[in-house]
């Protein structure tokens, strides 16, 4: 494993579980340090647990993404205990209901969840990045729902949207800070989320419905969180220094038919 990262901080935003624990022990294995932030504090801990048996260096943080006081408290600490942040990446992320009828409650939720917590993480980061000497960057997750659109979840798409285009937004913005902002797009990978992509219609056969996308995915099968995480990792690196404002599709070819 190269060590791209080393003396680098890094805070993962939904780094409990699925993508997000493949991130963060990704970014750990490159040499950073690494917050390990999630609504489940229990699963942060197990994935910081992971890290540091591992031999790199974590630290787990309780937070809920959809609260501006929790972020907050979050960079605080961080600017405390090591006063800048070179790499801010955004996991989080909910699939929203199916159909187009949704109640006011779940759209704020999926707004709240999808959307706030992307742009309070970047803005509320943002002097902690400064202070990287142009090392920064900031990745978020979305979705290949935000470019070809989801049948099942138009409200998915539209905050997975929302989050493409701020990211564009973001990378113009910081350019003159040395802050680096760009937007993953993954198709299906296999972690214990994907069956509820498929699971939002009352009876609906999962298993089929799950083959059935897969089949027409160009490489023939879903992603493996590791692979999202490397992909993380090189725009978190200085392979990436002249990449920003790009969305990166990583689905198999599946934007691509």
């Amino acid at each position: 494993m190269t060590r791209r990262l080393e003396n680098r901080i890094a805070a993962v935003i939904g780094g409990g579980s699925g993508m997000g624990r493949a991130i963060c022990h990704r970014l750990a294995a490159e040499g950073a340090f690494v917050y390990v932030a999630d609504l489940n504090g229990g699963a942060a801990k197990t994935v910081t647990e992971e890290i540091l048996a591992e031999g790199g260096e974590a630290q787990a943080e309780e937070v809920n993404a959809a609260s501006v006081a929790d972020l907050r408290a979050l960079f605080d600490r961080i600017g405390k205990q090591h006063g800048r942040l070179h790499i801010l990446h955004n996991q989080v992320g909910m699939p929203g209901p199916a159909g187009i009828e949704v109640s006011e409650e779940d759209w704020q939720r999926n707004m709240d969840v999808n959307v706030k917590s992307a742009f309070y993480g970047a803005t509320l980061g943002y002097e902690l990045l400064k202070r990287s000497e142009g090392k920064g960057s900031i990745t978020f997750t979305a979705s290949t729902s935000a470019l070809i659109g989801s049948p099942y979840s138009p409200i998915y798409s539209l905050t997975k949207g929302a989050v493409v285009a701020f990211t564009r937004a973001m990378a113009l913005y910081a350019a003159a800070d040395g802050i680096r902002a760009n937007v993953i797009c993954p198709g299906s990978v296999e972690t214990p989320m994907l069956a509820q992509f498929f699971g939002r219609e009352p009876g609906a056969d999962v298993a089929d419905l799950m083959s059935g996308f897969i089949a027409n995915i160009p490489l023939g099968r879903a992603a493996q969180p590791a692979e999202i995480a490397s992909v993380v990792a090189f725009l978190a690196s200085d392979d990436a220094a002249m990449v920003t404002g790009v969305t990166i599709p990583v689905d198999g070819g599946l934007v691509a038919k």
